[in-house]
């Protein structure tokens, strides 16, 4: 499958420099394309690349000022990154339409119903009463219970599994591995010193437009529901736990961990293997960085470092005076001598 240069430009509202109709049948990193690909430049240290690319197309910043003449076509859009993202989106869009119907072997209980131009990939399994919408794709190997709703143009990639009661929205991407819907980790300590596990019975529930990463773990409510927002992105391997809630268009990376009942506001920015504790609340577009521990409630706007985290901005001053201590220690060390040469001329005076 090939697409011209003028067809790409109405895609992403670009203005043409040099051959529309040129096609490309695929993509390529700047530096390595060949003909017949599409590429783009959004970073200055590749600039030089773009002088000498192969490829056929290259997406760049409508306001990038040339130093040399260039051989490929020129599709100039306001942002190139964010342009050549809704490419990708688009051609990934087209190719997964291609896949339709139910592979088998695959369980699809009686009670269960999909929407049109479903995928249900082998191996899956669908248990009773599933909702399965429009042009949602599920990959092999993934697990659907009993009750799990998934809406319109969502993935469920291989492997993933969807406990039963879990809701999922429209236009969500889980990707493999991911479990979703396990029991919290609610245990009631006994007199023998002993736990006794507290029964689960809430669910998650996935809105609208969310992406989560392969292999992380989203517990189920104790009572009610883990909610995860609409917009929100999660990285691989992070791991939420019951009764947590996480704010819109909230983003966290790899590895962080979050406790039980914790509300994540709106716009919060995680760093990898950040861990919050149970229990507080993080206000809307806070920051936490990498490797933080997180012991407190924050405010809205707040930005945080360390373990403990505290002000972002006083970590920097902290560490800024840490470089300085072996050249303090020696001031130190030369105004204690000046001192007592001071004393000593004062006593013999």
């Amino acid at each position: 499958m090939t697409f011209p240069a003028a067809q790409i430009a109405l895609i992403i509202n670009g203005k043409i420099e040099g051959d529309a109709t040129i096609a490309v049948a695929s993509f390529g990193k700047i530096e390595e394309a060949q003909s017949g690909q599409l590429t783009f430049l959004a970073n200055p240290k590749y600039e030089d690349y773009l002088y000498t690319t192969k490829a056929s197309v290259v997406i760049i910043s409508q306001d990038f000022v040339l130093k040399h003449p260039v051989a490929a076509t020129l599709i100039r859009v306001p942002d190139a990154y964010t342009a050549f993202a809704t490419l990708l989106a688009k051609y990934q869009e087209i190719m997964q339409q291609q896949l339709t119907g139910i592979q088998q072997p695959s369980y699809f209980s009686k009670t269960a119903s999909v929407g049109q131009n479903v995928f249900i990939g082998a191996f899956a399994y669908l248990g009773d009463h599933v909702k399965v919408g429009n042009n949602t794709k599920i990959y092999p190997n993934a697990f659907i219970g009993d009750n799990v709703t998934i809406g319109d143009n969502s993935i469920i990639h291989p492997g993933v599994k969807l406990y039963h009661d879990c809701k999922v929205g429209n236009n969500v991407i889980i990707h493999a591995g991911t479990v979703i819907g396990s029991d919290g980790f609610g245990f009631a300590p006994q007199a023998d010193g002993s736990f006794k596990k507290v029964p689960q019975i809430g669910n998650v529930v996935i809105e609208d437009n969310v992406e989560i990463g392969a292999n992380a773990t989203i517990d189920r409510a104790t009572i009610g529901s883990t909610l995860i927002k609409s917009g929100a992105k999660l990285d691989n391997l992070i791991q939420i736990a019951h009764n947590v809630e996480v704010g819109n268009s909230t983003v966290i990376a790899a590895q962080a961990g979050i406790s039980g009942s914790t509300k994540i506001g709106n716009g919060v920015m995680i760093g990898g293997q950040a861990g919050i504790v149970g229990h507080i609340q993080i206000g809307d577009g806070a920051k936490i960085n990498a490797q933080s521990g997180v012991s407190k409630s924050l405010d809205p706007g707040k930005a945080v470092t360390g373990s403990p985290a505290y002000d972002y901005t006083a970590a920097l001053r902290s560490q800024a005076v840490n470089r300085k201590l072996p050249e303090l220690e020696k001031r130190i060390k030369e105004l204690e001598v000046l001192i007592k040469q001071l004393m000593n001329e004062r006593v013999s005076g």
